[in-house]
């Protein structure tokens, strides 16, 4: 159980736990990042008005090219 929760999944995408950690929380933080910006726009239409997406749009270039 312990493998399958904590090893596994790391070492199929070819890191050490804590390699994807790292990784992880390099595209964790960004995402609270933009979830924010989308909530102040919300809230306050005439700022962030592109801020998230600006954010998901890099986070999503950076996903592509890990998996090339």
């Amino acid at each position: 159980m312990f493998r399958r929760l904590f090893l596994s999944h790391p070492q199929q995408a070819g890191e050490r736990y804590f390699e994807h950690q790292r990784a992880a929380l390099s595209f964790a933080m960004p995402l609270l990042a933009a979830g924010g910006a989308a909530l102040v726009h919300a809230v306050v239409p005439g700022v962030c008005q592109t801020t998230a997406g600006d954010i998901i749009r890099r986070l999503h270039r950076r996903l592509e090219e890990r998996q090339a």
